[in-house]
């Protein structure tokens, strides 16, 4: 027998495609919104490498949530850190290396 995955539903939003768009490239919506004011808060720039920024190259620049949950966005930024791709992948595979290293 084939273990198959269901498939998630459908949700409707109610909204036409185009204004979905409009609002992802405004940075309207629940998911990217977030993003949009840790940039403002924090700026340009990478917190543990401190490389900069500029309008051409940021979205090499990620937020990263230092408890590690993604829902927990409060407006103050306090649980964001602006990681470059780089560093942002280095810090999420810490975790795993320690582990390995450790027998977990």
């Amino acid at each position: 027998m084939v273990n198959r995955r269901q498939r998630p539903k459908k949700v409707r939003s109610g909204k036409s495609a185009d204004e979905i768009i409009r609002e992802l490239k405004a940075g309207q919506t629940s998911s990217g919104s977030y993003r949009e004011r840790s940039l403002k808060i924090h700026g340009l720039i990478c917190a543990k490498c401190a490389r900069e920024f500029d309008y051409k190259d940021r979205h090499l620049l990620t937020v990263h949530h230092r408890d590690g949950n993604p829902r927990n966005n409060p407006p103050d930024g306090s649980n964001w850190e602006n990681l470059c791709v780089y560093c942002h992948e280095d810090e999420h595979s810490r975790g795993l290396l320690g582990d390995y290293l450790s027998g977990g």
